[in-house]
């Protein structure tokens, strides 16, 4: 026990009975991500594809949809499509895209989840190059493209990540888009590493471009408000796109990662607009003033203090930023003083998200990473295409270690890592994990935890909303245990063209019950819940309390 402390890994005995199980195959999941590369060099090849979590049909057990590209025009070799996959209960899938109608060829990028209508079934938004498309989950099995009705046809640009967000609370999602850079296959410019052959330009070779709201006109069409709400910024090269309530103020916010410019955080003003408010907040820039190539962003109350702070994934030689939330509008980078910032210089982040992988109640950190181009090591030696994921788990005080070696070397194997959502696969309360790779297969882990590290308890609690949107997303969530409060909002959106599972999770560690939880919707109402039980999933219902409830499997 004690050399498992010496040999740098980090890991104490508790974590590392913890694997990360590589179960794609055994879940009959096999697909290839086309990017389209055909020797060119077009940006949109390096971006890679989004992954979902979405229980499209209700039955408690989170399906998975995987986004996908297309070839260029001219250059037709294969047929590809997005795909969705179905969870029987057994630790497979089924490939239901064709019945579900979901086989429509696009160069798609990103993807939300979540339901505009309010009908109880969760619908899809995938962004693209071109045209992005909404998807309408019919509460059959099948899907209807409805970017034409809904108002959302016309803007063909370069699309990123995405999220459904209530931000004037009126009951309905509205839905905010990242777009990256202004570039077409007639404006590409030639860029080199090494002065002989192309390779892939750098954003900051094209001009930037504003993000978009749509707002729900509640009557299943939506209408473009970015100017009026104020989030209209050219400049702006948009990868990671994240919710959060930065001031506690009950309105929901927006964090943008940029990539070369500088990051944006709009606050909500409570009156349908936003003010910008990265540079006075201290997460624009680097310590030292410089904008950084901010990919996939996350927000969580990682330390108990209440206040959400961020997460955002940069380029090699950048580090992964870790600004901690000061409580006063203000936030500073801790990453430099700690492992995550040394152990993620070389390394080049995509999706990120906090979670808690171990279920000790204290949220941990996975960054899935990947370089751009495959010509890399030619020009920086110590630079990798394919990378290893990181894995840094929160060990109190503020305080994270890197664990990855001692997860499985399956999990810690170098691929050139893109997308990552999590969910909880096979209804055992613990966090499952999905990993994109960009020209690549996608790659499902299983969290197994034997020994002392399987005693840790959790608690996973489902929102329907009534007079608030019927996800409940927005609603903030405090569980207290043992005298520790943590704190989690439901939210869309996060990591990097990807979307997790629309439950929360608290890790009870050694804890039965929660002592007491409440639950504040963005309607403003109030529920309370005391005395609740470890080991199950329960749905609760706005200002109705507990409406359901299910046990954890013993699977």
């Amino acid at each position: 026990m004690i050399l498992a402390g010496k040999t740098g890994i980090g890991a104490t005995p508790e974590t590392s009975a913890i694997q990360f199980r590589d179960v794609t195959q055994l879940a009959g999941i096999r697909f290839a991500h086309n990017n389209g590369a055909f020797g060119k060099k077009f940006l949109p090849e390096t971006m890679g594809p989004g992954a979902a979590f979405i229980d499209y049909d209700n039955d408690g057990w989170p399906d998975i949809f995987l986004v996908n590209g297309m070839d260029w025009p001219g250059h037709v070799q294969k047929h590809s499509t997005p795909r969705l996959y179905h969870n029987n209960h057994d630790g497979t899938f089924t490939d239901v895209t064709h019945k579900a109608g979901l086989d429509v060829e696009m160069f798609g990028l990103g993807v939300a989840v979540g339901d505009y209508d309010n009908d109880g079934y969760d619908d899809l938004f995938v962004t693209a190059f071109g045209q992005s498309r909404l998807f309408h989950n019919n509460g059959n099995g099948t899907f209807t493209d409805v970017t034409q009705r809904a108002g959302l046809l016309g803007p063909k640009e370069f699309s990123s990540s995405a999220a459904w967000v209530d931000y004037d609370k009126d009951g309905h999602l509205d839905l905010v888009v990242g777009n990256y850079v202004q570039w077409s296959p007639e404006t590409d410019l030639y860029c080199t590493l090494d002065g002989k052959n192309k390779s892939y330009c750098t954003p900051e070779s094209y001009k930037g471009t504003s993000v978009r709201l749509w707002r729900n006109r509640r009557n299943g069409t939506f209408e473009d408000a970015t100017q009026k709400v104020g989030l209209g910024d050219p400049t702006s090269k948009t990868l990671g796109v994240a919710v959060l309530d930065f001031d506690n103020d009950g309105w929901p916010d927006l964090l943008f990662s940029n990539d070369t410019q500088p990051n944006k955080l709009y606050r909500n003003n409570g009156n349908g607009t936003f003010t910008e408010k990265a540079v006075v907040a201290g997460i624009a820039f680097s310590e030292d003033g410089v904008a950084r190539a901010g990919m996939g962003v996350d927000a969580a109350d990682y330390d108990h203090s209440g206040f959400p702070s961020l997460l955002i994934t940069n380029f090699s030689n950048q580090m992964v930023s870790l600004y901690h939330n000061e409580g006063k509008g203000l936030f500073v980078d801790e990453a430099p003083r700690s492992e995550i910032g040394r152990a993620s210089l070389l390394t080049l982040g995509f999706g990120c998200f906090f979670f808690d992988y171990d279920l000790d109640g204290w949220p941990d950190v996975v960054v899935a990473n990947g370089h751009i181009d495959a010509d890399i090591q030619r020009v920086q030696a110590n630079v990798k295409y394919a990378m290893p994921p990181h894995l840094f788990r929160n060990v109190g005080k503020g305080k994270f270690e890197e664990v990855t070696k001692s997860l499985g070397s399956a999990f810690a194997s170098p691929r050139v890592g893109r997308g990552a959502a999590y969910a909880d696969i096979n209804n055992d309360g613990r966090l499952d994990l999905l990993l994109s790779t960009n020209g690549g297969p996608v790659y499902l882990f299983r969290n197994e935890a034997q020994g002392a590290a399987a005693s840790n308890r959790s608690l996973r609690i489902k929102l329907i909303g009534t007079k608030s949107n019927r996800n409940g997303i927005g609603a903030t969530v405090r569980l207290t245990a043992s005298g520790e409060t943590q704190s989690q909002m439901l939210r869309s959106g996060s990591s990097y063209l990807s979307a997790s599972e629309l439950v929360l999770t608290f890790g009870l560690a050694r804890n039965e019950k929660a002592d007491t939880i409440e639950i504040r919707w963005p309607s403003g109402q109030l529920d309370h819940l005391s005395n609740v039980p470890a080991g199950q999933t329960i749905t609760v219902t706005e200002a109705k309390g507990i409406s359901s409830t299910r046990q954890f499997g013993k699977q």
